[in-house]
């Protein structure tokens, strides 16, 4: 079954997310990659959405396995490391329900996830490509205009890159690569962050929230 979600766009300049409160979370998997990196990241995404946006997202973020029932119960659920990503094939399976019934999924490669995360998405939609996103695409035309991924920390002097899985013309899974928003997300004092890439990388963040709660992840 098909998630529903009320959202309302107040003024042009501002976003309703939902009448009444609700959580995103963050994903909890195995294979000793450090889930629980950037424990100030999500948090503050939401305090700002709140703050700014008149959003009404819960300020709790819960942990949520990826195999846990409770998956369903959040629209939203951001993933991150630095290691290695191992899903079960139970966990592959409440995964692929949880996007398929209109779930969305947005991991941050925060350095060193890539070689991890490619082989267990394949094995997520082994059908589906994982195909990179263009600049002029809606998800760098939301609240905010974006040419493209902003780079927020400097790893291998490669281009930052955002890829996404379609489930029926619907982004379900966003992978953000060599950008490290969530880095950017965090307190200042974590990253010795400027001011502008912390901003940057939270108006990034608005657009990836407004795009998959507000527009379901359609263009």
């Amino acid at each position: 079954m098909k998630y529903i979600f009320s959202f309302l766009i107040t003024t042009l300049c501002s976003i309703a997310f939902a009448q009444g409160s609700y959580q995103v979370a963050v994903l909890k998997y195995n294979g000793g990659g450090d889930y629980y990196a950037n424990p100030t990241a999500v948090p503050n995404l939401v305090e700002y959405a709140n703050q700014q946006f008149d959003a009404n997202i819960s300020t709790e973020v819960p942990y949520v396995d990826a195999g846990s029932p409770l998956l369903s119960s959040y629209p939203f659920i951001h993933m991150t490391g630095h290691g290695n990503v191992v899903f079960s094939n139970s966990e592959l399976e409440n995964l692929r329900n949880y996007l398929i019934g209109g779930g969305f999924l947005h991991i941050d490669d925060n350095y060193g996830m890539d070689q991890y995360i490619r082989p267990e998405l394949e094995k997520l939609f082994p059908n589906l490509d994982l195909v990179e996103i263009p600049y002029d695409h809606a998800l760098f035309n939301q609240k905010f205009k974006f040419n493209g991924l902003p780079k927020i920390h400097e790893h291998d002097d490669k281009r930052p890159q955002a890829f996404g899985i379609f489930i029926e013309g619907r982004m379900a899974l966003l992978y953000t690569y060599e950008s490290d928003l969530g880095d950017g997300w965090e307190d200042l004092s974590v990253h010795n962050d400027t001011q502008e890439n912390h901003e940057k990388a939270l108006k990034m963040g608005i657009n990836i929230l407004q795009f998959s709660l507000i527009n379901g992840g359609l263009e």
